[in-house]
């Protein structure tokens, strides 16, 4: 049996793990970690920024995703950006994924100033994008550029 609920605090080693895995899984890259307890916690200290939902799969915790906030100005409303996306290899092709997606556009309906959803994906991802697809999502004309300070 799956289930979708927002995160608490006390899912914060699950999505912690759960976002090293998918760094390693999709760019190789090994995130510390005390900087992704620390980031992950920062969270629900602030919600202001954004939220986590977990997909548990027969009680345990199977998947995540997060949700961040970019208000549009052209729009009059929010964004919300799905990020740090992530389903144990186990449980991938339960429909996990999908099942988090639609609670998001739940929420987010619920809401009443959501414009949209936003995500990135890596290039090479394939069966990422696929996914999207799938769930009505489109590629978007735009690059993404990025500075680290």
């Amino acid at each position: 049996m799956m289930k979708v609920r927002p995160a608490v605090s006390d899912d914060a080693d699950y999505i912690a793990r759960f976002n090293q895995a998918m760094a390693l899984e999709t760019e190789r890259k090994h995130l510390d970690d005390d900087l992704i307890q620390s980031g992950v916690r920062n969270l629900f200290e602030r919600p202001d920024y954004g939220f986590y939902m977990i997909a548990e799969f027969e009680g345990i915790p199977a998947g995540c995703l997060m949700v961040t906030y970019e208000w549009s100005d052209w729009r009059n409303q929010l964004f919300w950006w799905i990020q740090s996306v992530y389903v144990q290899p186990e449980y991938r092709g339960k429909g996990l994924y999908r099942a988090l997606y639609e609670k998001v556009k739940q929420l987010a309906e619920e809401q009443g100033d959501v414009c949209g959803f936003r995500l990135y994906v890596e290039k090479e991802n394939a069966s990422a994008q696929q996914v999207y697809e799938r769930l009505g999502m489109q590629e978007a004309q735009y690059l993404m550029y990025e500075e680290m300070l």
